[in-house]
């Protein structure tokens, strides 16, 4: 093998811009050439490949989001946009390819693998929700963003015995909204996983209240079927027995922003060089990502498709600390 590529894909998280570095610099140790894939699946199928030197990801470690950019990409989930990157592959020469990104990412990895290209995945999302890897790129700094946000949250929350509603990521997976409640000390948490109604959240709020909390915190998934705006709506017509007035903050995509972790920029580090090294060793067609502490590689065929659950030791401890 002499040349490989690499390419960001899906939403951004902090620590790609260190699985890049890793993987350059990986690949230069072996004695491999390393191009760059400019703005995900779209920039392969259009041949957008830039050579990559140890210089060239200099200074990037610290910095969030990616430094090859990422879109979506509409045409490659056809049978004509899969064939396209294929050719270009081929005709560029590159002997294995390096994808970091999450589920539909690692989707793309797949249908590339089955028609013959050597891919490695590195599982990079916030949302954590990666069969393969017990913590993703990304997930640890969104974590920290957010109960940052929530702590301040209730200083002021406090000081006016208010109710805080926070939103945070979380499409189809409540990952973040489960430790971010427990971390941030939430009388509540809302999650796509675990069926609840309005009514539930709102006879927690007036408990807090009746206990005489200065405060009650409630973190909702964002892609739960009732989400912040949906409990505000319920709430406005209840308002008068909640006892807290209640404020809401939606954090979104603040939340992938910002300087990567020391966790973060390490576990992108040792993902990346990781999946140069199966590249290098022959092996393809695997996730790269961390479990109980170590690296560990997942075939890809049994990552797509799957979706982890969450630790029913988070659930339980939520509901036990929420009084």
């Amino acid at each position: 093998m002499r040349r490989i590529a690499v390419l960001t894909s899906g939403g951004d998280a902090p620590g790609m811009n260190a699985a890049i570095r890793g993987v350059v610099r990986a690949g230069i140790e072996l004695g491999l050439e390393v191009l760059g894939v400019r703005d995900g699946y779209t920039g392969l199928i259009e041949d957008q490949l830039t050579p990559l030197g140890a210089r060239d990801v200099g200074g990037i470690l610290q910095r969030g989001g990616t430094l090859l950019g990422s879109a979506r990409c509409a045409e490659f989930r056809t049978e004509k946009g899969i064939a396209t990157a294929v050719d270009v592959l081929a005709r560029r020469g590159v002997e294995g390819l390096v994808v970091i990104g999450g589920s539909g990412s690692q989707a793309g990895s797949l249908a590339l693998s089955a028609r013959g290209v050597s891919v490695v995945g590195v599982a990079s999302t916030i949302d954590n929700d990666l069969y393969g890897a017990d913590i993703s790129i990304g997930v640890d700094t969104a974590l920290n963003v957010a109960l940052e946000a929530i702590d301040r949250l209730r200083v002021t929350a406090t000081s006016h015995r208010r109710a805080i509603m926070v939103e945070v990521m979380g499409r189809d997976c409540g990952y973040l909204a489960l430790m971010v409640g427990i971390a941030g000390g939430a009388e509540a948490v809302c999650i796509p996983e675990v069926p609840f109604d309005p009514e539930q959240v709102a006879r927690t709020i007036v408990a807090a209240y009746d206990r005489q909390k200065l405060h009650a915190l409630i973190v909702v998934a964002e892609g739960v079927t009732h989400n912040a705006a949906a409990l505000v709506r319920y709430f406005d017509q209840n308002r008068a027995r909640l006892g807290f007035q209640i404020r809401t903050t939606i954090l979104g995509h603040v939340q992938r922003g910002g300087e990567p972790t020391a966790f973060d920029r390490i576990l992108a580090s040792r993902l990346a060089v990781a999946a140069v090294k199966e590249l290098a060793a022959g092996r393809h067609g695997v996730l790269c990502g961390l479990q109980a502490g170590c690296v560990a590689t997942t075939p890809l065929t049994e990552v797509v498709g799957r979706s982890k659950p969450l630790n029913a030791e988070m659930l339980e401890l939520a509901r036990v600390l929420a009084r």
